[in-house]
């Protein structure tokens, strides 16, 4: 089991800002900002997925991307993936979460992760007017803000070749109750059926920190019960055990490979699903003691009961 002291700069400087981050997380001095509408024209990944995708109205355009390949790095999808992708239809959230696929804004709108879909030509030529009529009206009502969103707003098709065409095969892989048997169904299939997304679905996940990806099956299965709140609250926990290195220096381990010495091929500990057993998995869920430093996610008191993803397929 790895140290959760690190002894090197590197280590230090990751341990370090997640600890200012935590303070800046609990500091009451810190303003609430609450955004109902996001402009999303460009890649939403990782954070910015977190910040945009729980809010009531998600814009997205034909240059939008949307992935949580976290896996691939070390970490796992959190931000609030485990309520936002657990809400989608059937098993589609395992899949984008255990595989990292890329989703573009017409699927987005098809599954639920976005409301309106507005051609970026369009959303530029009338940007300030937008803004100008979502400041000028009143917030707390939202006929009026999807009002004047619609007017902005076209209907699009998917394409034959979505994956989206493929939600029954997705269910049926991704609907296993563990990623072994996830990635077996896949590999048994692909044998015969020889489909893109198959192929490209086993070399992430193959290629993904293997206790990440079982962390995110497990947090993403508890989401699909559980309010934003509770899932913000879980995440959060899971996320300082990462930091700490508690059982696994994936992190770093990821953030090294692919980000500084960019040689994409990080060393995985432990190195096969076989060998992460489900206490390993359960010690994520556990309370960090608040005298070590480490804080439980404060959430401000404010109605977070927003609609959840609503697919259009």
């Amino acid at each position: 089991m790895a140290s959760n002291k690190p002894s090197n700069y590197e280590d230090d400087q990751v341990l370090q800002l997640s600890e200012e981050f935590q303070k800046l997380e609990n500091d009451p001095a810190v303003g609430l900002v609450i955004v109902k509408v996001f402009l999303i024209n460009g890649a939403v990944m990782g954070g910015g997925a977190g910040l945009s995708l729980n809010a009531r109205y998600r814009v997205v355009t034909e240059n939008t991307v949307f992935a949580m390949p976290e896996a691939a790095i070390g970490h796992y999808p959190d931000v609030g993936a485990s309520y936002f992708l657990s809400k989608l239809p059937g098993f589609l959230g395992e899949y984008l979460g255990l595989t990292g696929a890329r989703l573009n804004g017409v699927e987005m709108v098809a599954c639920g992760l976005a409301t309106h879909f507005v051609p970026s030509k369009v959303l530029f030529h009338n940007l300030l007017l937008l803004e100008k009529s979502l400041h000028e009206m009143d917030v707390a009502e939202p006929n009026t803000i999807q009002g004047i969103i619609n007017k902005y707003t076209h209907q699009v098709q998917l394409k034959e070749d979505s994956v989206l065409h493929r939600l029954n095969f997705i269910d049926h892989f991704f609907s296993k109750q563990t990623v072994e048997e996830i990635l077996s169904s896949l590999e048994h299939e692909n044998a015969t059926l020889k489909e893109e997304w198959i192929t490209k679905s086993i070399r992430s996940m193959k290629a993904a920190s293997p206790i990440n990806l079982k962390i995110f099956l497990m947090s993403i299965r508890r989401g699909r019960f559980e309010p934003l709140e509770d899932c913000l609250t879980r995440e959060s926990r899971i996320s300082s055990h990462i930091l700490r290195r508690t059982v696994s220096n994936d992190f770093l381990t990821g953030i090294k490979a692919t980000i500084l010495e960019k040689n994409y091929k990080p060393k995985w500990e432990p190195s096969k699903l076989e060998l992460i057993s489900n206490d390993m998995v359960e010690t994520y869920l556990t309370k960090i003691p608040e005298n070590e430093g480490w804080k439980e996610l404060q959430l401000p008191p404010r109605d977070m009961r927003e609609k959840a993803p609503r697919a259009k397929l």
